[in-house]
């Protein structure tokens, strides 16, 4: 138990700390006396987290399915929560950068690793039946995804591989966006129109991620780290960081993906399509998209093999799976 003299201290620090709150440390200590006990449940909202799950059929499975992407998208965030503090840090000091950068790949780490519920964690027959009622939602959507990769990259390494030599950071906000790769991944091709699920995102979206686009030119995580001090761009612990990031945000997560579209969507005799008509197989290959978030980390010969894992993973699933 804490004496007289520790108690009187804390109690200086408490009227220091509420003195321009226009209110006395007395009327905060009266509403103390009414605060009720905080509780686990009531902290982290625990009733309303567990009824978030509404399935839309009756199938068992459905339900797994939906948690799965709920818990993703809390990953999600905490990569989020993570890549703004290292936008918004102006000190450039390599053991912040570092520290942020890791705990990052940790989020990945647990995210890939944790995929196998999708892969092997449903029933096939279960989820080619229920998908049917989710149409045209798709994963495609998931707007935190896209806004990891403008925290991280600019816009110029989103470009779609076969546009990319045509533009740079001279080109406008704009100009990049309307050629960033995933787009590609929801329109048709036979007839080049968007499919219904691109043209929800991009109603419901667009303007977000332009604004984020322009609020992080030239203040992205790529663009903090060519910004530091020669020596500091060579600390070794630091580029291995971020050549994971780039490894579990552009080949392993997207290979994790393939693992799983390969066990339910392909089939002997073609494949299905994605909820939402996304085009799956040219979509999700990391050698066909070749998104590098640093490309300055890389020889050129690692560029080029960049993402060639996916062809053993086609050949060799089971290598992905287990």
């Amino acid at each position: 138990m804490k004496d007289k003299g520790q108690i009187n201290s804390q109690i200086k620090k408490l009227e220091e700390k509420y003195k321009d709150s226009g209110q006395d440390l007395g009327s905060y200590l009266d509403g103390l006396l009414y605060q009720r006990y905080l509780t686990y449940w009531d902290y982290i909202h625990l009733d309303t987290l567990l009824s978030l799950q509404v399935p839309r059929t009756h199938f068992p499975d459905e339900e797994i399915f939906i948690m799965y992407h709920q818990i993703t998208e809390l990953y999600f965030k905490l990569i989020l929560h993570e890549e703004k503090q290292l936008v918004d840090d102006k000190s450039q000091q390599v053991d912040f950068f570092l520290e942020k950068v890791r705990r990052i790949n940790s989020y990945y780490t647990a995210l890939i690793s944790s995929f196998g519920i999708m892969i092997k964690g449903m029933e096939r027959e279960q989820f080619l039946q229920y998908r049917m009622a989710l149409l045209p939602a798709s994963g495609f959507q998931s707007v935190q995804y896209r806004m990891i990769e403008l925290y991280a990259t600019p816009l110029e390494n989103l470009v779609h591989q076969s546009k990319r030599a045509d533009y740079s950071d001279k080109n406008t906000v704009g100009e990049l966006y309307e050629q960033i790769y995933w787009k590609k991944g929801a329109t048709d091709l036979h007839t080049g129109e968007k499919t219904l699920t691109l043209k929800q995102f991009e109603y419901r979206y667009t303007p977000r991620l332009i604004r984020i686009a322009k609020e992080v030119k030239g203040t992205t995580i790529y663009h903090k780290f060519l910004g530091l001090d020669e020596k500091a761009k060579k600390n070794r612990a630091l580029v291995e960081a971020l050549k994971s990031l780039d490894l579990n945000a552009n080949v392993n997560w997207p290979l994790m993906h393939m693992g799983s579209a390969h066990r339910y969507l392909g089939k002997e005799s073609g494949n299905i399509s994605a909820t939402g008509g996304t085009n799956w197989k040219q979509f999700l290959p990391p050698s066909f998209q070749k998104i590098i978030f640093f490309p300055e980390l890389y020889t050129p010969q690692e560029v080029d093999d960049w993402g060639k894992q996916w062809v053993d993973h086609i050949f060799n699933p089971e290598k992905i799976e287990n």
